[in-house]
């Protein structure tokens, strides 16, 4: 991870010892791993009712899902954050609102609990990230450009209501809060969760090999937290060349490509792997649609190792028991269009 990076990147240092991936059972100690896993990772919880309720998250719901509110009328924050595929997207590039082609979107559940966004973090705050949104995927050539398209659709009572005390609350800034606030309340507890907090039959027994096999070869290093990763930045490619695995079309540069530093090259924000098997295709360029082969992928070019068959089952299958349930509120509220981008299908 880059010690130096100019924003608000705290890595989790976690103290790891690679061991053999050779097949081969062992013993467990349910009380033990939870320990340990508690201590390295963590649980999350639930939303609660009152946050999802708040006339700002409210507010951030509509602006959220609303396809009016971009230059062409066509984008919404939605069209590269489906709820088909657990509030990522399912293309390996998005397209904005001119036509143009992103890094692979990845997932907005429990994104604003990350230090940084984005595939270089190079956004420090979900507000920052909605205001940049507006120039960038929205497609306005000025940030205040959506200001009259917002009350043209009729959303200054919804603002009104949620800033009650600003004398101007139809704002870039209140757009951006309205956003970040109800893209917090995207919460996804998980079997896991339950597991760490104690119910064994939470997980199955193979889940649990893989939470042990996770922790011992290293995972952990870097898929840490309670968000099992997204709290720094890394090589993608430590040992080997990620491109000679991936099979990627293009090779990106990553972080340089935002300092232009060399030592820079190759830098990516570590994904979360909350609800990782919903959210695939996988890496910032959508180059794997295969979480059994991404797993292997990551083995080999970050830590070196080839994992055997029974490995990949068992990582895997933890890799499966921190999907949770879409939450409640993410959906298009009454009244809001919102259309798959075409070509994208619905489950």
């Amino acid at each position: 991870m880059r010690g130096d990076k100019k924003m608000k990147m705290s890595a989790l240092v976690v103290a790891v010892t690679a061991t053999s991936l050779a097949s081969g059972a062992w013993a467990l100690d349910y009380d033990e791993l939870r320990d340990r896993a508690n201590r390295v990772m963590g649980s999350v919880q639930a939303t609660p009712e009152e946050d999802i309720e708040n006339p700002i998250a409210k507010l951030g719901q509509a602006l959220f899902w609303d396809m009016r509110l971009s230059s062409n009328g066509e984008v919404a924050c939605a069209s590269c954050h489906f709820q088909e595929n657990w509030g990522s997207d399912s293309r390996e590039r998005s397209i904005n609102a001119r036509g143009g082609r992103t890094m692979q979107s990845q997932t907005v559940f429990h994104s604003m609990e990350t230090p940084g966004l984005r595939w270089l973090a190079d956004r420090e705050s979900g507000a920052a990230q909605a205001m940049g949104s507006i120039t960038g995927s929205m497609g306005f050539d000025q940030r205040s450009d959506i200001l009259p398209v917002l009350k043209e659709h009729g959303y200054e009572e919804l603002f009104q209501e949620a800033f009650p005390n600003d004398p101007e609350p139809v704002s870039v800034e209140n757009y951006g809060q309205a956003l970040e606030f109800y893209q917090a309340t995207l919460r996804t507890p998980a079997p896991f969760d339950a597991w760490l907090e104690g119910d064994d039959d939470a997980l199955s027994e193979l889940e649990v090999k893989g939470l042990d096999r996770f922790m011992n070869v290293g995972c952990v290093g870097c898929h840490s937290g309670n968000l099992v990763g997204g709290t720094m930045l890394q090589r993608f490619g430590v040992m080997e060349n990620y491109w000679e695995h991936t099979g990627s079309p293009e090779i990106m540069s990553g972080l340089m490509t935002v300092t232009g530093e060399e030592r820079d090259r190759f830098f990516f924000r570590v994904p979360l792997l909350r609800n990782v098997a919903k959210t695939g295709p996988y890496f910032h360029d959508g180059s794997v649609d295969n979480l059994r082969r991404a797993t292997a992928i990551m083995a080999r070019v970050q830590l070196g190792q080839d994992l055997d068959s029974e490995a990949l089952d068992e990582l895997v299958a933890f890799q499966e028991a921190l999907t949770g349930e879409i939450p409640v509120n993410f959906h298009a509220p009454e009244g809001v269009p919102f259309e798959l981008p075409e070509g994208v299908k619905a489950d």
